[in-house]
């Protein structure tokens, strides 16, 4: 054999090599995605399952945060004469006219206003409720009657 023979059979040799390297790598990529998809697929199934009971904590944190905001002024914490206290729920969640009640009796001649938030749970003030109290702390508050003109 001559050694342009050799070097043809050799070139087809490495050729075919290559080819079926090229396949069995090829195959083993195709094995490992269609794996990972699938862990995806039951992750993605677990995850779905977790994020709905998760979903489902927070509405139920939710509902007993508004449900303890209206029932507030029944608590025995509350401080105040229901009657005196006023539902707003945003920003804040009560306006108490502490006093109002005795002065609608003529029992009283003042009374003290109170802004009230009402939290559950860990949950703290947000940052629009805090500009609010501060405004209230540094008594930033004002009087002002509207008078419409007759139309």
């Amino acid at each position: 054999m001559a050694f342009e023979e050799i070097l043809v059979y050799v070139v087809i040799a490495l050729v075919i090599g290559f080819a079926l390297g090229w396949f069995f790598v090829k195959a083993q990529i195709t094995a490992i995605e269609a794996r990972y998809r699938a862990e995806l697929e039951r992750w993605k199934v677990e995850a779905a399952g977790e994020i709905r009971k998760d979903s489902v904590n927070r509405s139920r944190s939710t509902l007993k945060g508004k449900i303890a905001e209206q029932m507030a002024p029944l608590l025995p914490s509350f401080g105040y004469l229901s009657a005196d206290a006023r539902f707003i729920g945003s920003p804040v969640d009560y306006i108490i006219f502490d006093g109002l009640s005795a002065v609608a009796d003529e029992k009283g001649s003042s009374i003290r206003i109170v802004f009230m938030d009402v939290k559950h749970g860990s949950a703290t003030l947000t940052r629009t409720q805090r500009v609010i109290k501060k405004a209230v702390d540094e008594r930033a508050v004002t009087w002002q009657t509207l008078h419409l003109a007759d139309a």
